[in-house]
């Protein structure tokens, strides 16, 4: 099992921006130091759900504090940007870091994201496919052109080159071991790592015939994870794929979650329930549809609850045994935990090191 750190750069009420973006840069630090195997960047627009905007940024700013954990997008959101820009960003992420970036790609919802960055209500709509078609080509070629709906332009150049072997990574100061001396780049890589973010059926059948493994909501359960992951492998099958490229596919299916580590159940769930409902009220009431159309909001305590029932939240072998019971169930064996549900960055930083030296030595 791989457990890695989900953050958010979230806003709780009464914080501001720089001190939302300064817990995470710390948490995904202290993330390393704790033993952790990646750290997840979530990007939003214009809500305090989270304040970080670009996440294959936040991810260049973390792959430059760190030296051994993975750093990954969850997710980039594809619809509102170009695929080539994300692809290019994605390339020298991956070719720079030693090969320690992972792209997560998402359709996003139906916000007024759409309308600031000019791509529309279609692009959410029905472009998903095209969008990921063309990144993905972009990453594994030499040469790209697009004559499709929404992207049409010559054959270009790809720089730089994604399929290319990353160099080892430099020590932190920019001192190269001796590992380093002599080594060139090779052909042969696959560049990046992609994930697709899977909230629906057609996603799945997506990512299933791409050959791409995925990455599962916090908000979904045990049994709808497994159907997932049966509906995953029942797609990749008719899409050809072998028994042996489903598994090696299947190995890399993430789910997200929530940790939270105290000396007592009750304990982390009143952490929890004192914090998160009201930041979940402030970020994702503060949503605008695109074209207006009419949207839910979950009931922010009813929905504490429901993750706190659902996910690593009580004492480290509680937390432990969560995990593992959701390994069993659902075979998806990478975790992704929102670790700064207490909106404290000190109460966060305790809970990533606990999670490290509390919980992780329980699932070894």
């Amino acid at each position: 099992m791989r457990t890695g750190a989900f953050l958010l750069a979230a806003q709780f009420p009464g914080q501001g921006h720089a001190e939302a973006l300064d817990r995470a840069v710390s948490a995904a630090v202290a993330a390393e130091h704790a033993g952790l195997d990646s750290v997840w960047l979530a990007e939003h627009h214009f809500v305090p759900y989270g304040v970080c905007p670009s996440a294959a940024t936040l991810a260049a700013l973390l792959l430059g504090r760190t030296s051994r954990i993975r750093i990954g997008t969850a997710v980039s959101v594809l619809p509102t940007q170009h695929p080539v820009a994300l692809g290019e960003q994605a390339a020298l992420l991956h070719l720079t870091s030693g090969g320690r970036f992972t792209l997560g790609v998402g359709r996003g919802g139906p916000w007024v994201d759409l309308e600031v960055f000019g791509a529309g209500a279609e692009a959410y709509e029905s472009g998903f496919t095209e969008s990921l078609d063309l990144l993905l080509r972009w990453l594994r070629s030499a040469r790209v052109g697009a004559s499709g709906p929404r992207y049409s332009f010559p054959e270009v150049a790809v720089v730089p080159r994604a399929t290319e072997q990353p160099l080892p990574f430099p020590a932190l100061g920019g001192a190269r071991g001796p590992e380093y001396a002599g080594v060139r780049p090779r052909t042969g890589s696959d560049g990046p790592p992609v994930q697709v973010a899977c909230t629906s059926l057609g996603t799945v059948r997506l990512a299933a015939e791409r050959g791409l493994p995925m990455l599962l909501g916090m908000h979904s359960g045990d049994e709808d994870k497994a159907a997932m992951v049966a509906a995953y492998r029942k797609a990749a099958r008719e899409a050809g794929r072998t028994q042996e490229q489903i598994e090696r596919v299947e190995a890399e299916h993430m789910a997200a979650g929530v940790a939270q580590i105290e000396d007592s159940g009750a304990e982390a769930r009143r952490v929890l329930l004192k914090s998160m409902p009201g930041w979940l009220h402030y970020g994702l009431s503060a949503h605008r549809t695109v074209d207006g159309r009419e949207r839910r909001m979950r009931d922010p305590h009813e929905y504490t609850e429901l993750l706190c029932d659902l996910h690593a939240v009580g004492t480290p072998r509680l937390c432990a045994d969560r995990l593992a019971a959701t390994a069993e169930r659902t075979g998806v064996r990478r975790f992704a935990l929102l670790v700064e549900g207490s909106g404290d960055r000190e109460l966060t930083l305790r809970n990533v090191e606990r999670l490290g030296s509390e919980v992780l030595p329980l699932l070894a």
